[in-house]
């Protein structure tokens, strides 16, 4: 592999105007400290090589101090090995100008270590010292053992700089051309021998040996002329090398920054901990508001402006002449269906407006390019149902004449309405009769449901469905989408919120008694007729059942078999 020079990068000037910085002639640090290395490794560099086994009449110091002709060959075997290096040329690039040649120029080579140059600065070698040899009268006679000789300690490389962008515009290429490289040290080798036999080798070093041992010459015998030395084991090591260590991002007084937290799951603004907190420290206050309002009512009611006012108006006047009194059969099965459609509808609504990824499509046989979510479809499907329903319930209400229950007939229904609310909030609720009639604030809370938050929840989800004419440009610029959105979703939690006081005041008012008006039809103008009749119950408890059930079932499993008798269903 060919070995190029290296150079010291350098910078800007230390002062405004002077050199750049550092000097030319400086020396890279790891080039130095390459240099001082190579300079201590040669002053005691080392060779070992194999003597023959002395006979039982000769003195091993003796020996040991006569110069083996085989440290020598092995130290020329050295030296001529890296001559046969190849020569490698250089790797050239772009052109400096357009049109030019690339760069750099074809005649500039890479450093080449001189063989001849490093063999004629080699040392001499030299013969074992006494220490050695007093090492080698401690081995086994029959064992080789080891001699010292040195090795080189450096090889002088030569070569051009490799030469960069001028520093300024116009000027030559830094850096100049006479710049010289710094020579570089070269590593020193350490040869080894053998000492004992084969078998107390590792497999690797083995190995080792072999490839070292084919690749250097044959020794010329030791001193004894009769017995031949055998081959010296010479292995070149590779360098030694750190072992791999993880770089410190930031300084050892430092301390690391602690990996972050994972962000805790959100249900809409708030986590699970401050949901929690919001229930427990909202309905706290919504008990105490409770409790002082409670308090602060039955102190005004014990004025005597007010109990006048209570005689006056107690919560509910009498109906026009002719209203029907009870509820016929039609009626208990329309408030079921509306019961048992309204929870459905709610249901899928929030569904639609949290679904991200729509487990199924709709797509209709008319018209392939209209198509939905299988839960936007379920949603359309149940709203045109509970529409029929109403629409039923109201032609019935006129036609029977029930529609006085629910409509005011008088305006004494608001003093009677603000009376009624007073009684609710004292915890002392009126006593009225709802199989003849409704008190004020029943009626008023009925009319407005049927007769105001139905008819907008059904104009807003009729705009938003897919059932609008698109291009309808006028109805959509007179009834615009924003709108509708708008009033639809508080228009939904107005619902929810008249269920839960209509189920809680029924219950609390004489469950059996309303149970049985509004599920079995059984009733009489006396309060107290079928105040323990459980009929009406068991029906509530069916009924309950039964919506339960639809609001578990309606799954995809179950709706598309049903959706695809109206179109085609396609799953993701």
């Amino acid at each position: 592999m060919a070995t190029y020079a290296r150079s010291v990068r350098r910078g800007l000037p230390r002062v405004s105007g002077g050199e750049p910085w550092p000097p030319a002639g400086s020396a890279p640090v790891a080039d130095a400290a390459a240099a001082r290395v190579a300079d201590e490794a040669a002053e005691t560099p080392t060779a070992d090589v194999v003597t023959p086994r002395t006979e039982s009449g000769t003195t091993p110091s003796a020996e040991s101090a006569t110069p083996a002709p085989a440290s020598t060959t092995a130290g020329d075997a050295a030296a001529s090995h890296p001559a046969s290096t190849p020569a490698t040329a250089t790797r050239r690039g772009l052109p400096r100008t357009p049109g030019g040649e690339p760069w750099p120029p074809a005649s500039t080579g890479p450093a080449r270590a001189e063989s001849a140059a490093s063999a004629e600065h080699r040392p001499d070698p030299e013969v074992a010292t006494p220490a050695a040899a007093s090492a080698a009268q401690s081995v086994d006679p029959g064992a080789p053992t080891r001699v010292s000789a040195p090795v080189a300690a450096s090889i002088p490389l030569t070569g051009a700089v490799r030469r960069g962008l001028p520093r300024a515009a116009g000027e030559d290429a830094w850096p100049p051309a006479e710049t010289t490289p710094a020579p570089r040290a070269a590593l020193p080798l350490r040869r080894t021998a053998r000492v004992g036999p084969d078998d107390d080798l590792a497999p690797q070093s083995r190995r080792a040996n072999a490839v070292s041992a084919s690749s250097e010459p044959e020794p010329t015998p030791a001193s004894a002329p009769a017995t031949p030395a055998p081959a010296a084991t010479v292995a070149t090591p590779e360098a030694s090398r750190p072992p791999l260590a993880e770089r410190p991002l930031a300084h050892a007084g430092v301390a690391r920054r602690p990996a972050p937290r994972p962000e805790p799951a959100r249900i809409g603004p708030f986590t699970k901990a401050q949901w929690a907190g919001v229930i427990v420290l909202g309905g706290g206050a919504i008990l105490y508001a409770a409790a002082m309002a409670v308090l602060a009512v039955r102190w005004i009611l014990s004025l005597e402006p007010l109990q006048d006012f209570l005689a006056t108006y107690p919560g509910e006047y009498h109906l026009p002449e002719g209203a029907p009194v009870g509820f016929p059969a039609w009626l208990n099965w329309s408030h079921f269906f509306n019961a048992f459609f309204m929870v459905l509808i709610i249901r899928t609504g929030l569904q639609v407006r949290s679904e991200k990824r729509p487990a199924a499509m709709w797509i209709s046989k008319k018209d392939r390019k209209r198509r939905m979510s299988l839960t936007l479809w379920l949603h359309q499907a149940l709203d045109i149902l509970w529409l029929a329903n109403g629409l039923i319930f109201v032609v019935l209400l006129f036609a029977t004449g029930q529609w006085m229950r629910v409509i005011p007939t008088s305006w004494e229904v608001f003093p009677n309405a603000l009376s009624a609310a007073l009684q609710y909030v004292s915890l002392d609720w009126p006593t009225e009769n709802g199989w003849v009639n409704y008190n004020a604030l029943q009626q008023l809370a009925y009319f407005t449901t049927i007769f105001l938050a139905a008819p907008v929840a059904a104009l807003t989800g009729y705009r938003m469905s897919a059932m609008w004419p698109k291009q309808a440009a006028t109805l959509n610029r007179v009834y615009p989408v924003e709108w509708a959105r708008k009033l639809h979703f508080p228009t939904m939690l107005y619902f929810v919120a008249f269920i839960a006081v209509h189920v809680l005041l029924v219950l609390s008012t004489g469950a059996l008694r309303n149970l049985n008006h509004m599920y079995a039809a059984q009733g009489s103008t006396d309060p107290d007729a079928y105040a323990d009749n459980w009929t009406g119950f068991w029906l509530f408890a069916l009924s309950i059942a039964v919506i339960v059930a639809a609001y578990v079932a309606m799954r995809p499993l179950v709706v598309a078999p049903i959706a695809r008798l109206f179109g085609e269903v396609k799953s993701r």
